[in-house]
């Protein structure tokens, strides 16, 4: 008779091989790992999983698994680094720029039973993202902000908390990095706000140096809350563009959007937010452009209304006066 199923141990997970990136599993071709069934606890579900060990190259410090498969297979990402495996980039772009709203549960309660019920539903190596929404804009942005080739540099060994005090006396034979650690917002990173792709502060310097790129940087009048449509389809109304708005950027509820303000005349359009942050949120996710009934427009700043001499600014942007 097979041996008995241990009730405590329903839902734990067991593997033979991890979900890996290219720069993760590393550049040697003959790496080995080690293997332990139920070492730790996955850093999404909390459940219990089967943790890999190994080291990618020379000179490389030892990585290992912090996310069960079912975890990395929901948002189709790597069980290491939680970056996405078709792009390598943190899953708060790729979320933003397909417009993916986040389904999973954040709160301790429901994450295990989300994670056992969606762990019956994945079929093999299929992801569990619903890509059926992706526009063709938000899928070109991703393409350029994507890495062609693997970044090993990744897999090097930590900065040496002790030369950074100026104690470290072991010199070349430190297994650490021996250099000032870069202020780049990786040290304030954690894994569930990686996962789950919200706060997270290098996807946020990704979208918004992306921005910048693409003439978005956001005006230095912080009064400024409107973005500009212009060449807008004909057979576009308000409506129609409203709910294109508010489902192209699921990061930010509709109760954020103050007005969508369509001009059928000039074929063009404001969308008013009622805070700078919800703005500068959406023309991040626009950077590459807004698909509208098939058509790709694009998308600028507004600016602020005009004032007579002695007069204070205005602190909301004119939207009919916004300058194209």
């Amino acid at each position: 008779m097979p041996p008995k199923a241990d009730i405590n141990k329903a839902g734990w997970e067991q593997s033979e091989f991890p979900i890996l990136c290219e720069t993760c599993l590393g550049d040697n071709a003959f790496v080995r790992m080690s293997k332990q069934e139920f070492g730790r606890e996955c850093g999404s579900c909390n459940r219990p999983f089967t943790v890999f060990r190994w080291n990618p190259g020379a000179g490389m410090r030892t990585k290992k698994t912090v996310i069960c498969q079912t975890c990395a297979k929901i948002k189709n990402v790597c069980q290491t680094c939680i970056l996405d495996l078709e792009y390598g980039l943190p899953t708060q772009v790729r979320d933003t720029a397909l417009a993916l709203k986040n389904e999973a549960p954040t709160t301790d309660i429901n994450r295990e039973y989300y994670s056992q019920n969606m762990d019956g539903k994945l079929d093999g190596n299929k992801s569990g993202l619903d890509s059926g929404r992706a526009v063709s804009a938000g899928k070109d942005m991703l393409k350029q902000l994507a890495r062609s080739e693997p970044y090993y540099k990744r897999n090097r060994p930590h900065v040496c908390s002790f030369f950074v005090k100026g104690e470290c006396n072991r010199g070349d034979a430190c297994p650490f990095r021996h250099e000032k650690p870069a202020d780049n917002g990786l040290q304030h990173q954690n894994i569930q706000d990686r996962y789950h792709g919200r706060n997270d502060p290098v996807a946020k310097k990704i979208m918004s140096q992306y921005s910048d790129s693409q003439g978005l940087a956001p005006p230095e009048d912080k009064s400024i809350t409107s973005l500009f449509f212009s060449s807008l389809p004909p057979s576009t109304n308000e409506q129609n563009l409203r709910t294109t708005v508010v489902t192209s950027i699921p990061s930010i509820p509709a109760s954020q959007i103050k007005s969508v303000l369509y001009v059928e005349k000039t074929r063009c359009a404001f969308v008013n937010f009622k805070d700078r942050a919800s703005a500068e949120t959406a023309a991040q996710a626009w950077a590459a452009g807004l698909d509208v009934e098939g058509q790709r427009i694009s998308i600028r700043w507004g600016r602020s209304r005009p004032t007579a001499k002695g007069k204070a600014p205005e602190s909301q942007a004119s939207p009919l006066e916004a300058n194209a």
